[in-house]
């Protein structure tokens, strides 16, 4: 009778591995593993243009002195890859552009990627006066990722950003995390 339990909680198990992609990946050492800067089994550093993205939710700051964030969900639409640490951020003004800091309570991680699965990040920011002086009126957000020396873009349509000195934004950009974490 105590077989029973047991025989179902190692079912429940070895569906949960593999449903997780975890287990063994002794079998993923195919073209995945020599993809560009790979690491062994976990595949090389994601590359940009095999990732998609979408952007949100976004919770925007209403008004001047609010702090908003904006989330970034990337999709990998190719082999088994890597991303480590942080994306490197820049705000883009008519003319100006402004680098975003890493959030200096967040915890870099190497997170590995499999076909079809999602990472995001979230650039968190306080609001800025229309028009300030102390403040920069973003148009478009790049974000590059690590290991990467390509960028992608996307518009920003969430206020201007307060500025905490001449070209520093009152902002920061989270690690990667991965979905359910």
């Amino acid at each position: 009778m105590r077989a029973l339990p047991i025989t179902v909680t190692a079912l429940a198990a070895a569906l949960l591995l593999t449903a997780c992609g975890g287990g063994d990946d002794s079998d993923s050492g195919g073209d995945e593993s020599k993809a560009a800067g790979s690491s062994g089994p976990a595949g090389g550093a994601c590359a940009a243009d095999g990732l998609g993205q979408e952007v949100g939710p976004v919770d925007a700051a209403p008004a001047t002195g609010d702090t908003g964030n904006v989330t970034v969900t990337l999709t990998n639409k190719g082999a088994q890859c890597t991303l480590k640490g942080f994306p490197k951020v820049a705000l883009q003004a008519d003319g100006d552009s402004a680098t975003v800091a890493e959030d200096g309570a967040a915890a870099a991680q190497t997170l590995t990627l499999p076909a079809q699965g999602t990472a995001s990040f979230t650039i968190t920011y306080v609001r800025g006066e229309k028009g300030g002086d102390k403040s920069l009126a973003v148009k478009t957000v790049k974000y590059g990722l690590p290991d990467a020396s390509s960028t992608v873009s996307f518009d920003w349509s969430y206020g201007d950003v307060a500025l905490k000195s001449k070209g520093v934004p009152d902002a920061t950009v989270s690690a990667f995390t991965q979905a359910g974490d």
